[in-house]
């Protein structure tokens, strides 16, 4: 026997995303070049758009956002987290034959770096140039391109200038500790496939702007606080570590999910992470997002990542006692060349929504310290 859904009431529906600001705003976050610690001007960027949705915002000292829409109630308040840097690397020395050796900066594998164009900003300027490998051409080393090492020390950057030396190397302006940025080469598909570099996770930024515009939309208000979070370090692990304040009761993070055999991770519908690297998610939280996808017919899944932490970890290392999820929309050669589906990225903007517009996952969590009354309990136990 099957059973109608009943619908759901209009103060509960579902909020309108938009899919031409979403996809211009990943365009647009795309085409700016963000390695960490090059993050000035995305900074500067997303602090325009919130700026342009009405919504107030404060700067740390090096750049991490944090944006408020405020709530019927101030506590429990909660959070929305994502980074706006990326991966990238970073000139290690000027070569004899005047090319730039380089470092990465994030974890990363140097074939995804082989063949890209990239941007070097050296103290002055902006300079443009390709990474090769050291044995680039077939013509001259034959079988050998085929045998060479995959690490960064067999990896090379050609500049776009004349430079055969190092010393003409520095006469341009080129100098160790140099930031490269790697084009993001970004290409929506017909079939709603993104392809680009560093979705991780200007993806998720474009997805927590738009879910913020479709509330605000809404003109409904909010039951809690609720802030957006900007990171700018969390490819090299620090990220949500700063930015918080005591206050912040639960906290959902909005990052990429690993696509690959023996995860169950798609590029469609949500993915929500039940375990990383740093050990299991909150349980409660984590079913509240669960259940709000069940209740309101987004398409999902729940996976595991072993080989992956996010700024929940970094939040909860920094010593804040809060709840953490983790939210994603799935991708395909996750930190290479990336690829995720504007499903993925419209299902999870409508949870955000949801999420900002519902009671928090524990109404006990108001107080830091509390009696066991209103503790919550787990099924079974």
């Amino acid at each position: 026997m099957t059973t109608t859904p009943k619908p759901v009431s209009a103060d509960r529906a579902r909020p309108r995303v938009d899919a031409a600001y979403l996809a211009n705003t990943l365009t647009a976050l795309l085409e700016i070049p963000s390695p960490t610690g090059y993050t000035d001007r995305i900074v500067r960027w997303t602090g325009e758009e919130l700026g342009r949705l009405g919504i107030r915002y404060e700067c740390t000292r090096r750049g991490a956002i944090r944006a408020d829409l405020p709530g019927r109630r101030q506590s429990p308040d909660r959070a929305i987290v994502a980074h706006l840097d990326t991966l990238g690397a970073m000139v290690t020395a000027l070569k004899p034959n005047g090319r730039l050796a380089l470092a990465p900066i994030g974890t990363w594998s140097s074939r995804f770096a082989e063949g890209a164009r990239v941007t070097i900003f050296t103290d002055a300027a902006s300079r443009r140039g390709t990474v090769l490998p050291l044995k680039a051409s077939g013509h001259a080393y034959d079988d050998e391109v085929e045998s060479q090492p995959v690490t960064w020390d067999q990896l090379e950057l050609r500049v776009d200038d004349v430079a055969r030396s190092a010393d003409e190397l520095r006469a341009l302006g080129f100098d160790i500790g140099n930031y490269v940025a790697f084009d993001a080469a970004p290409e929506i598909a017909p079939s709603g496939f993104v392809n680009a570099r560093h979705l991780d996770d200007k993806a998720g930024v474009a997805v927590v702007l738009t879910a913020a515009r479709a509330v605000l939309a809404t003109e409904r208000e909010l039951p809690v606080d609720c802030h957006l979070i900007f990171t700018i370090s969390e490819e090299v692990g620090s990220g949500s570590s700063h930015t918080l304040h005591g206050d912040v009761a639960e906290m959902v993070t909005v990052d990429n999910a690993t696509q690959a055999p023996g995860q169950n991770t798609s590029e469609f519908g949500v993915t929500i992470a039940m375990m990383d690297s740093a050990g299991p998610f909150d349980y409660h939280l984590t079913h509240k997002l669960l259940r709000l996808c069940r209740d309101h017919g987004i398409p999902h899944q729940r996976d595991v990542f072993k080989h992956y932490r996010s700024d929940s970890a970094s939040a909860v290392e920094a010593g804040n006692d809060l709840r953490t999820a983790l939210a994603c929309f799935g991708v395909d050669a996750s930190h290479g060349y990336e690829r995720t589906h504007v499903d993925a990225l419209r299902a999870l903007s409508e949870l955000l929504a949801l999420y900002m517009l519902s009671e928090p996952a524990v109404a006990r969590d108001a107080d830091e310290l509390a009696p066991l009354e209103g503790f919550p309990t787990q099924p079974g136990s």
